[in-house]
Order: C-alpha cells, then structure tokens, then sequence
C-alpha cells in the first residue's frame, strides 16, 4: 500500500480524474488556494513527503523558507519551467525534482501555448479585443479597426524548438512568409536577429530564459523593427525589456504587444510597465499567463506527471 503524504498546491480539482489518480499514490491533501505560510504548517503538521505544483497559479518561491524542517523528499512540478523552485536548496537537500522537461512524447503532444500565441497574434492583428469594446459600447464604426491579412505578412519566429516549430506551421498553413532565428538549430530567411527584425511584420518569441536572451528584445532591437510592427510573447516576461516596448508603443514605433507573461508575475502587478500600458490604453494584449492552460493539455500534463509517483 502506498504511504505518501502528497501535498497538492496547484489547481487540479476542475480536471477531471486527476483527484482519483492522486488517490492511488498516497494520503493526499489538496492547498490549491493556500498561502506559502499555510502551506508550511500543512508540510509540518502532516509530514507531508511528496509536493505536486505547477508554477502559473504559484505567487511563490519553493525554497529554505517553505522546506527547511519538513519531510519533503519529491516535488513532482506539472512543467518544463522550474523557476519557481529554488534548484540549488533541493539540490543540497537531495530532493528529488520532477517535471516535463526532457518528457519529449507528452510536450510534443502539448499544443497549447503555440496555439495561444498564433491566437494572440490574430487577436492584435485584427484589433479583436479593442473592437468588442467599441461594440459593447454599442457602437458600430468598422473603420476604426482596419486590420492585417495574415498572408501578406512576413512573420519572424524567434526561437525554433517545440513551440517554435507549431507556431511556424500554423503560420505557414495561414500562408505568410516565416523567418527562423535559432543559432542553435536552424536560421531560416535571416542570417541573424537584426536581419529578421528589420523584415518582419510580426515577431513571435519562442525561446527560454538564459543569461543570452534575456533583454534581448531591448531599444536598439525595436529601434531596427519596422514601424507598426507587432509582438508576441507566450515565453518570459524576461525575454523583453518591457519599459522598453512601452517607450516604442508610446512613440508609435511598435505597432502592438501581445503577451501571456510579465516580467514579476510574482510581484506586485501595479509596477508592472505592460499592465499600466494597458491601463494608458497603448495597443497591449495581456492574458495572465494561460498559455499551457487548456482542459485537454492539463489533464494529460497532470496524468503524465502524477504518474511518475511511484
């Protein structure tokens, strides 16, 4: 009989089945809403073992702070990204990190984040969030929502790994002409990022966060953009340096943002550059990081990643 003690801190219950496969691991004790402090006091007063997560819903660090004292031996993390985790203290700690990162047969098989960012593009191409305003004001003017025709344009994807690759086919499918940029895999159309960028009607980022990408989409990249150009981001809000973006959205440089990240999405959200644009109504998209977030893609995520429990 399997005598875990699994602490659950993320959402799960809206999955369907994902409940009844947590049973067949181990006592299980659901915080999906819970604070790092009441968490703590779960981890302690139940000598709780195993820790599943997921980073979108966490507004935390799983560190010396949450762990120091307790009996956790596994977290068990429903992602590839570990940035919400402190690697270096499990490390030390020989706690057994799990994820999906190398999990290449389930990820291959996770559209959704690709599928968000072509939605994203399509949303800010054709004025989409910006024209059900002016309609739920009930008025009726079309001409102030003249849009983009997907395949007439040429769009750059920066970063040619799994999502990278989806979002090149579904642009290809719509017809536009595609650029790569990936020194590590492939460049297509362009021997460099400043070749790209200065071609590009649309520029959609793939790529993780590394010391070599972060900030690299910054004033002298912008400033080699087309004017009226767009972006996407479903990465890091690290990827680009957002007072930045804001400048060239303000200068009517950069034709629009869309994103599904923020720099400090743990941070106080009222700082951040991005959201007060929007609030300063410049051409932003913003979702709250909902990119993997689909019931499909969740509930094989979940099932994959729980069932690594031994």
């Amino acid at each position: 009989m399997n005598n875990k003690n699994i602490a659950v801190i993320t959402p799960v219950s809206h999955l369907q089945g994902i409940n009844d496969l947590l049973l067949t691991k181990g006592n299980v004790f659901l915080c999906e809403e819970s604070t790092k402090e009441q968490v703590r006091e779960l981890l302690l007063t139940h000598s709780i073992d195993t820790i599943v997560c997921n980073p979108n819903q966490q507004t935390y660090t799983i560190d010396k702070e949450l762990l120091q004292g307790t009996s956790v031996k596994i977290i068990n993390s429903c992602s590839t990204g570990l940035n919400h985790i402190d690697l270096d203290y499990c490390k030390e700690n020989n706690i057994e990190i799990q994820c999906h990162k190398n999990d290449y047969e389930l990820i291959n098989d996770l559209p959704s984040t690709a599928e968000l960012a072509f939605g994203l593009m399509m949303s800010l191409l054709r004025n989409i969030p910006h024209a059900q305003d002016h309609v739920s004001c009930y008025q009726w003017d079309y001409t102030q929502f003249m849009g983009r025709q997907v395949k007439d344009l040429k769009i750059g994807i920066v970063g040619y790994g799994r999502l990278g690759k989806m979002m090149y086919d579904y642009c290809r499918a719509f017809g536009a002409e595609v650029m790569v940029y990936d020194p590590y895999v492939m460049n297509i159309g362009c021997s460099c990022l400043e070749e790209m960028v200065s071609k590009a009607d649309v520029i959609s980022l793939h790529v993780h966060v590394t010391e070599e990408t972060k900030y690299m989409i910054n004033k002298d990249i912008l400033g080699l953009m087309k004017k009226n150009s767009y972006i996407i981001n479903t990465s890091r809000g690290e990827i680009v340096n957002e007072q930045d973006i804001v400048n060239a959205l303000s200068d009517n440089n950069l034709g629009g943002y869309a994103t599904d990240v923020v720099e400090d999405e743990f941070g106080d959200l009222t700082k951040s550059p991005i959201i007060k644009g929007m609030d300063d109504r410049l051409n932003i998209i913003t979702t709250p990081h909902i990119g993997g977030m689909t019931i499909e893609g969740q509930t094989k995520a979940y099932k994959w990643s729980i069932n690594k429990l031994k």
